[in-house]
């Protein structure tokens, strides 16, 4: 198993990357919000990693913390839910709503994340309770309730507008560290890539 890897970022193209390291260029598929965090290209990067191989294939995913990967690894092993769902919810989802989600039995927000229909949902809340706990308090570094929903009301603000989910999510993380309501971060999103013009006189 491929646990984590640090390497040259090369070149990314939509939600993979290429990382050389020791003179092997991996194909990496990153989360949202370890493509937020890509240094500039030709500098180091170093991930948590997780390797599926398959009988036509071998994937490399790869994570922005530990937690993420651990929660990666808790999802693939629910019925129904592959590595690419897996990386779709966690890029949808911060592991601190997740376990909220889970504990309130909200389907519908899951249900928001592209792919997940309601059985599915019904499942994830099934399977995950009390899988998520340790993953929440051994989340080292994360913004307060009030910021992280904002933040995520902010990336479907700009999902609406047209922009990928990746592209939202890195907009919105240049900007989420200076606080605000969705609307706030919204607009200093906007203004970091240039459109607020067009879309918020």
């Amino acid at each position: 198993m491929i646990g984590r890897i640090k390497g040259q970022f090369v070149e990314v193209v939509e939600n993979v990357i290429l990382l050389e390291s020791a003179g092997v260029a991996y194909e990496v598929e990153l989360t949202s919000t370890a493509l937020a965090r890509l240094p500039a290209r030709d500098q180091e990067l170093c991930l948590y990693t997780h390797l599926v191989v398959r009988e036509d294939a071998q994937l490399l995913y790869g994570f922005a913390s530990r937690e993420e990967r651990d929660l990666f690894r808790v999802l693939i092993r629910i019925n129904g839910v592959g590595p690419k769902l897996a990386v779709k919810l966690i890029s949808s989802i911060d592991l601190i709503d997740l376990e909220v989600s889970v504990s309130n039995n909200d389907v519908a927000m899951l249900m928001r994340v592209p792919g997940v229909g309601r059985k599915t949902a019904e499942r994830l809340l099934v399977e995950l309770k009390d899988k998520l706990a340790h993953l929440v308090s051994g989340k080292v570094a994360k913004l307060d309730r009030g910021d992280n929903r904002a933040a995520l009301e902010a990336e479907g603000a700009l999902i609406t507008l047209g922009y990928k989910p990746q592209e939202a999510a890195r907009a919105v993380d240049r900007v989420r560290r200076e606080g605000g309501n969705s609307e706030d971060l919204l607009r200093a999103a906007l203004q970091k890539i240039g459109k607020v013009e067009e879309v918020m006189p």
